[in-house]
């Protein structure tokens, strides 16, 4: 069946679904990702989603009622800010498992950034089915929720864009405004702008966008880099590039001066944090030293400012450090205690990880035992308080 048949059936609906009432904190996952790679010289080779699932099971904290397997969304639903041909064109990329020199060139389809996989379109069209349906429980049922396999920031409405498919989050927020909600305050913490988020969002009265992020790291456009301090979006944006080095004490810093201020003068009504998890000191991508007790920080101080809470993943390639954060990150949301050292069964999850290839480095040993890093405090830099002061003045 072709987009027109899918959209014709499909109408606005993400995929057929059961109750809608949330109970308490839920997670959606999916065996998707299991297996699924971009291939074995892609950063995306790793297992990520499928590492926190199979953590937290072997943890007990994917109780009865917790756990919701993500629906695939269907076109129609990512056509909500997706272009048809370009939704066409990575159905066929999947489909066949190549693209014309036409396709990579409009669509930047089977790219070294984007490649052809045999998931490309149902591995990203299962986190924006997540995320969609996060957001509409969430609006008939205020509460929290947590999507690892979403947080793809970078997707356009025509074209892929930094390992990003789709755009989750962008797919998220216009669910939730038409189920009603309308004020939405989006929180990245990614080590890269997100500015997939920002073009859709940019000068949107009734959405409040915060992004930190590394400083003249990717994305650019013509050799510069975007989310620099002075970019507003038209004024609802809030971009903080941060220093190499970037560590736990500069993102409280950050935390207490720039983001928990602006959400609480917004007022949301949806709290969306996008936490990737490449800060974190040993990621391959990023050159910032965060414990992912940041990350826990930010959480714990976002979480009781909206009534709807929903979490997502991001970018992260260590499997062992993006694993146990996000699966520190589900504990904190649904309020699990955190042991000082993991279980067996949870150890033979984090010993069976791998590289994929690359010749990186073994994990540390506490990678391997435990999901609290040591913190990783340091001084709050004067570039630091400079950026923190220069945003205060708007």
């Amino acid at each position: 069946m072709g987009i027109g048949g899918q959209a014709a059936v499909a109408a606005d609906r993400v995929a057929d679904r059961g109750p809608v009432e949330l109970t308490g904190p839920l997670f959606i996952g999916s065996e998707v990702y299991r297996g699924s790679s971009y291939g074995v010289n892609h950063p995306l080779r790793v297992p990520r989603v499928s590492t926190v699932m199979d953590l937290c099971r072997a943890l007990d904290w994917l109780g009865p009622g917790r756990y919701r397997t993500s629906p695939r969304a269907k076109v129609a639903a990512l056509e909500h800010w997706h272009s048809p041909a370009y939704l066409q064109a990575l159905l066929t990329a999947e489909a066949t498992g190549e693209v014309s020199a036409e396709t990579r060139a409009r669509h930047h389809l089977g790219t070294l950034s984007n490649p052809v996989f045999p998931e490309m379109f149902s591995r990203p069209a299962t986190g924006a089915g997540g995320v969609m349906l996060a957001a509409e429980l969430l609006a008939q049922s205020p509460g929290a929720v947590h999507v690892p396999g979403g947080g793809t920031h970078h997707g356009l409405p025509d074209r892929a864009n930094g390992f990003c498919y789709l755009n989750d989050p962008v797919l998220a927020m216009l669910a939730f405004r038409r189920a009603g909600v309308r004020r939405l305050a989006y929180i990245d913490i990614d080590a890269h702008h997100c500015d997939g988020v920002q073009h859709g969002f940019a000068g949107d009265a009734e959405s409040l966008l915060i992004s930190t992020h590394e400083e003249n790291r990717w994305p650019m456009i013509g050799g510069q880099t975007l989310g620099t301090l002075a970019d507003d979006g038209g004024g609802n944006c809030f971009n903080l590039p941060v220093p190499r080095g970037f560590n736990d004490s500069e993102m409280r810093a950050v935390l207490h001066e720039l983001i928990l201020p602006r959400v609480e003068s917004f007022g949301p009504e949806a709290i969306i944090l996008q936490a990737g998890a490449d800060g974190v000191e040993e990621d391959p991508l990023a050159r910032l030293s965060l414990s992912n007790n940041a990350h826990i920080e930010v959480l714990r101080a976002l979480r009781p400012l909206a009534p709807r809470f929903l979490l997502l993943g991001g970018g992260g390639y260590n499997p062992w450090t993006v694993g146990r954060c996000w699966s520190a990150l589900w504990a904190t949301l649904s309020g699990q205690e955190i042991p000082d050292r993991l279980p067996k069964d949870a150890q033979a999850v984090l010993a069976a990880l791998h590289w994929g290839g690359g010749g990186r480095p073994p994990p540390a040993p506490q990678l391997l035992t435990t999901l609290l890093d040591a913190p990783r405090e340091g001084p709050v830099r004067p570039e630091m308080r400079a950026r923190l002061a220069q945003l205060a003045l708007r």
